[in-house]
């Protein structure tokens, strides 16, 4: 299985954060991604300049018959569409695809690395891989994402807001 993160605090050209996020959710959707589950949308600060737009962000459980290098060629179409230019690290951007694991493979290279590195200390990860995913184990430090989320501050797990609403699937 596929764990990956969807998150935008930006406007795009294509319309709102939630807008952005559906509209990579449908992109995975054409390039034959199959998806088994997606999360409700998270809410959080932006970090770590809180003065930044906050953060939406959504989970998604996922199914691919191709090599980890196709998919991530994949992913970074599909921020390049929707209109993500990369700037200084934390910067505000219209959509950012992490892949945080991929068929539990440990991947070490320049170009990436596997399962994603900070994954397990980011509350808009954890959430939503609980929500869809709570028998999910971190391919390194072999924990479940509830064990995850405890070792969390105080203020970490309060910051996030679950927003009861749901990414919009166009239905072909």
């Amino acid at each position: 299985m596929i764990h990956l993160n969807i998150g935008s605090n930006l406007n795009s050209f294509y319309g709102s954060k939630f807008d952005n996020i559906s509209i990579a959710t449908n992109l995975l959707i054409e390039a034959k991604i199959k998806i088994i589950k997606i999360s409700n949308f998270y809410e959080t600060p932006s970090y770590p300049n809180r003065q930044l737009p906050k953060f939406l962000n959504i989970g998604i459980l996922a199914e691919c018959e191709k090599n980890m290098y196709d998919f991530f060629k994949i992913i970074k179409l599909i921020e390049k569409k929707i209109g993500r230019i990369r700037t200084k690290k934390n910067d505000p951007r219209v959509i950012d695809l992490d892949v945080i694991d991929f068929n539990g493979l440990i991947n070490k290279s320049h170009n990436f690395a596997l399962p994603h590195p900070r994954a397990h200390l980011r509350n808009f990860v954890l959430y939503p891989i609980l929500e869809i995913d709570p028998k999910w184990s971190h391919p390194i430090l072999q924990k479940n994402p509830q064990n995850l989320i405890n070792k969390l501050s105080q203020k970490s797990r309060i910051e996030i807001t679950r927003l009861y609403k749901n990414v919009k699937i166009n239905h072909v």
